[in-house]
């Protein structure tokens, strides 16, 4: 398979994880099967390996910022990610789901990006290299689905690879 169709594949990949709503990081791996790690050197360090080895998204519970088990053991491997490709920096963009004011919810989406920060920080990982953002409410990651996906699916802290 040429690089160019390996692209291609992990692009689709990486949307059916997407738009699966509402369902965590072991919920989709389930589903899809265990999704197997990226081992070919030529995509070796690139955002779609991190995303696929590490996972870009940890949930959050109704109005909290506090980080689950499952939200934890994403940042550990994004933090080991991070360490093995110092060339990259990332942006952490958190989201809430629609319920609450305006801004409260981009004080909450803050918080939510903030621990997800802290404990890159925590495990090793340069604080000069991590930017967050709050979207609070303002940008849904999905509408679709029942009420109480679309609200599991947009608590959510996003990390964003950049070079």
């Amino acid at each position: 398979m040429n690089f160019a169709n390996k692209i291609m594949c992990l692009a689709g990949l990486s949307l059916l994880c997407a738009c699966e709503s509402g369902r965590d990081d072991a919920a989709q791996r389930e589903s899809y099967g265990n999704i197997p790690s990226i081992e070919d050197s030529e995509l070796r360090g690139s955002a779609a390996e991190f995303i696929t080895n590490a996972g870009d998204r940890v949930f959050f519970a109704y109005d909290t910022s506090s980080l689950e088990q499952e939200g934890s053991e994403t940042l550990r491997r994004q933090a080991e990610w991070l360490k093995v490709n110092p060339a990259y920096r990332v942006l952490i963009e958190g989201h809430c789901d629609e319920r609450g004011t305006r801004e409260y919810n981009i004080g909450l989406g803050e918080r939510r990006a903030d621990a997800a920060a802290k404990f890159l920080e925590s495990n090793g990982v340069d604080g000069s290299r991590i930017r967050t953002i709050s979207y609070g409410k303002d940008r849904p990651i999905s509408s679709e689905g029942t009420q109480e996906e679309i609200n599991r699916v947009n608590r959510v802290a996003i990390s964003v690879i950049e070079r």
